[in-house]
């Protein structure tokens, strides 16, 4: 039997889908709240199988309550259903630990489905969306590291731009032909979405900058 609590401020919506799934033999509806004080208080206590969380609650978001009892209760699976299709909602809710996502539109049939899939551990993300969140995620490491992308051989010549060699000098410092230099460089502005050689001198500075902060913060 899949036990399942219900997170909607919408009375009528709330019942609607009660009776949905109560009327399958297989799953059980063992709570309802329609504020995020509510169900943060309750879904601990009755440890439910599933949640199914409205995104847009009075009190605050589905988003923070599937956070929140996720972090007492980890065995429980999150089902978003909202009427919106918010991409920035979406990508909380997964940072947040949601199995799954859909909207109010969906066949009631289809909503039974989902309930079943992420109680039996699987994700409920279309590969579209699973692809947006992967880019997005890629996006965020980048912005906090930003040299991620750069193979060894580009970092130590980025590290010589900031030196203020020229391609001649980092070739013969590296043994390369300064053409190859030349490409070395060209990937580098690529990868870091930069048009100038003294925008890649100046974030060699920061960096260098930073980690001698971080050592004298080490240090002391």
């Amino acid at each position: 039997m899949i036990r399942v609590f219900l997170v909607d401020d919408h009375e009528v919506v709330r019942r609607g889908v009660a009776a949905l799934l109560d009327a399958e033999d297989d799953i059980e509806i063992v709570g309802e709240a329609g504020t995020a004080e509510s169900a943060v208080a309750r879904i601990p206590a009755l440890k439910p199988d599933v949640a199914v969380l409205d995104v847009r609650l009075p009190d605050g978001s589905g988003v923070d309550v599937c956070r929140e009892v996720r972090s007492r209760v980890p065995e429980l699976a999150c089902l978003m259903l909202t009427s919106y299709a918010d991409e920035e909602a979406l990508f909380n809710a997964v940072m947040a630990g949601a199995a799954g996502y859909v909207l109010k539109q969906i066949h009631g049939s289809d909503l039974v489905g989902a309930v079943r899939t992420v109680a039996a551990g699987q994700s409920l993300l279309d590969p579209r969306t699973t692809a947006t969140m992967l880019q997005r995620l890629r996006e965020q490491a980048g912005r906090k590291d930003p040299l991620a992308a750069l193979t060894d051989q580009e970092r130590h010549i980025l590290e010589l731009i900031g030196e203020g060699l020229t391609n001649r000098q980092i070739g013969d410092r590296m043994y390369l032909a300064e053409k190859t230099v030349k490409n070395y460089v060209s990937n580098l502005l690529n990868k870091l979405n930069m048009q100038r050689r003294t925008q890649v001198a100046a974030l060699a500075a920061r960096l260098k900058a930073d980690q001698g902060e971080g050592g004298d913060r080490t240090g002391g």
